[in-house]
């Protein structure tokens, strides 16, 4: 209950935080990743949550990694500021799908296909101006065990605005509970319960591993499949490093 508290009072102080910086005028895309970038990182300080990296943040592009948990965009943010593309759904969150849209969120029904080329403009318009933009392509979170395939429609955005395309791969690690059921956040869980689970857990620990080279590509689905293996590969190193199988 601590930390729930220690998670609520620190949205509301974004919140705050962001409405006295749009009172002072109009925000670019940029400035409000900056003000996302700032507070996730405070709010994993308060709950204690440690973040490893291995290799670099891009500078720009797009970025592509698999999808865990709520907790994914927290641990982007606060390694820096980006832009994320999420589906519709978060948009009706109490308070954090507020939070989401200020700060500059790309959102995208992907129950309607065309839907896709809306989305692909709000991020062509990100990566224009120089933001990174992260992508989650799997279209839903997973338990880590395994990574679905990559959904190819959004990868044009990057395509067409001529912007490199990097590869990640986020793990998670916590002295108890289970990684699988109590941080990631997949099937038909509710997130209530999952959220006071997760805030119950010690040591939580999230590992980013980044592709060593960005790439460019002509066409989605290559962008998909060679991403896809890259973020695979990934994994394997992780194992490897730790002394485990892949998952």
């Amino acid at each position: 209950m601590r930390r729930l508290l220690v998670l609520l009072a620190t949205s509301m102080q974004a919140a705050f935080s962001f409405m006295l910086r749009r009172a002072v005028g109009k925000l670019t895309t940029a400035q409000r990743a900056a003000w996302l970038h700032e507070w996730c990182g405070v709010t994993l300080r308060r709950l204690g949550i440690k973040i490893e990296s291995d290799g670099e943040f891009p500078a720009r592009g797009l970025l592509v990694s698999n999808h865990l948990s709520y907790l994914d965009i927290l641990v982007f943010s606060a390694l820096s500021p980006c832009v994320f593309v999420s589906k519709k759904e978060v948009r009706s969150w109490p308070l954090y799908g507020w939070l989401a849209r200020v700060a500059g969120t790309v959102f995208v029904d992907r129950s309607r296909s065309a839907d896709s080329y809306r989305a692909n403009l709000g991020m062509g318009r990100a990566l224009s101006e120089g933001n990174i933009v992260v992508l989650f392509p799997e279209g839903t979170s997973s338990d880590g065990t395994s990574l679905l395939p990559f959904h190819a429609a959004l990868f044009e955005a990057a395509i067409t605005s001529r912007e490199p395309v990097t590869a990640a791969r986020i793990s998670y690690a916590a002295e108890d509970g289970s990684v699988e059921n109590d941080i990631c956040y997949w099937g038909t869980m509710s997130f209530g319960p999952h959220v006071l689970r997760f805030l119950s857990l010690r040591g939580v620990r999230a590992r980013v591993r980044f592709a060593a080279e960005a790439r460019m590509f002509e066409e989605r689905r290559t962008a998909a499949n060679a991403t896809r293996d890259a973020v695979l590969a990934l994994a394997d190193a992780t194992a490897a490093h730790i002394g485990q199988p892949p998952g």
